[in-house]
């Protein structure tokens, strides 16, 4: 198994061509040259940030290729991009992420079993998928969509001691569990926290990085936390304060938002997304992010790599 670094991974945003609606590539080449030159330690790319559930499986495949070509061997990729319900097409999609070249294949923990059926389905499947993929190193996602399923110290075991998974992007919320979570992984997975309240406080736990949307608005804020906080505990205590509060906005229609927002400080893209129209996209929503940028500028004046 390919160990994954530690750090800061931005869940990805898949921008489109205005005119064409298909994915605009140049904008995806620019994304990731803002992510790296930011600091990033990786990137999660095909993942629900990226509207995974919206992209024909050409389209998933192509992304991730692009992604790790821009990429270029600087910073890590994984990539999830399996949405099928059946677990024999969720291996062909796998399959041609894997093409792609990405450091690791993220599987989405609810596609894994319905939400009805118990951890022993969850694993029977696991397994089908690392048998059909020998070659792979894998991590998995609790992706809220279509419904979330966090993973029990069953399946953490039973994934931990497989010695094919490096990336956990956790979505529990919980900085106690997530201490847990550590203690029951020892080491033999990473584990990346995706909520910006807790982020600190598990960090200091042990956990790995961090995998969060907020890493797409000021992904260098967070890549200074995770480089400095041990060094730098007061300090700390700070920045962690400011991102935890600056994370509330992800409420303002992301990943328009994010768009938006890389847009007002020169990533150009379209704002359009697939599941979301422009419209919804209230102008209060875009005041907070003009706001949001304000602050950025002062705490990144401080909080510099």
């Amino acid at each position: 198994m390919k160990a994954i670094r530690p750090g800061i991974y931005p869940t990805m945003i898949t921008p489109y061509d205005e005119a064409t609606g298909k994915i605009d590539m140049d904008a995806v080449r620019s994304i990731v040259e803002f992510y790296v030159e930011r600091g990033v330690d990786g990137i999660f790319a095909v993942c629900q940030s990226s509207e995974m559930f919206f992209l024909t499986e050409d389209e998933r495949a192509a992304l991730a290729a692009e992604v790790v070509r821009a990429a270029a061997g600087r910073v890590e990729v994984v990539v999830s991009g399996h949405v099928s319900d059946a677990i024999e097409d969720q291996i062909r999609e796998l399959k041609r992420m894997q093409e792609s070249g990405a450091a690791a294949l993220v599987l989405v923990s609810n596609r894994l079993a319905a939400q009805d059926e118990d951890d022993d389905v969850l694993l029977e499947n696991m397994n089908k998928i690392l048998e059909a993929i020998p070659d792979a190193t894998f991590g998995v996602y609790e992706c809220p969509y279509p419904y979330k399923r966090l993973l029990t110290d069953k399946v953490l075991e039973a994934m931990a001691e497989s010695g094919r998974f490096a990336f956990i992007k956790d979505t529990c919320c919980d900085a106690e569990l997530i201490a847990h979570r550590v203690k029951v992984l020892a080491g033999r997975t990473g584990l990346f926290n995706a909520n910006s309240a807790t982020l600190l406080e598990t960090l200091r736990a042990g956990a790995d990085g961090f995998s969060g949307i907020m890493a797409n608005l000021h992904p260098e804020l967070y890549a200074w936390l995770f480089r400095n906080y041990k060094e730098q505990p007061e300090k700390a205590d700070k920045l962690s304060a400011f991102l935890s509060l600056a994370s509330g906005i992800e409420r303002a229609l992301y990943p328009t938002s994010a768009k938006y927002h890389m847009n007002k400080i020169g990533v150009p893209m379209s704002i359009k997304c697939r599941h979301q129209k422009e419209e919804q996209f209230h102008p209060l929503f875009r005041r907070e992010i003009d706001d949001l940028i304000t602050l950025e500028k002062v705490f990144g004046e401080e909080f510099k790599l």
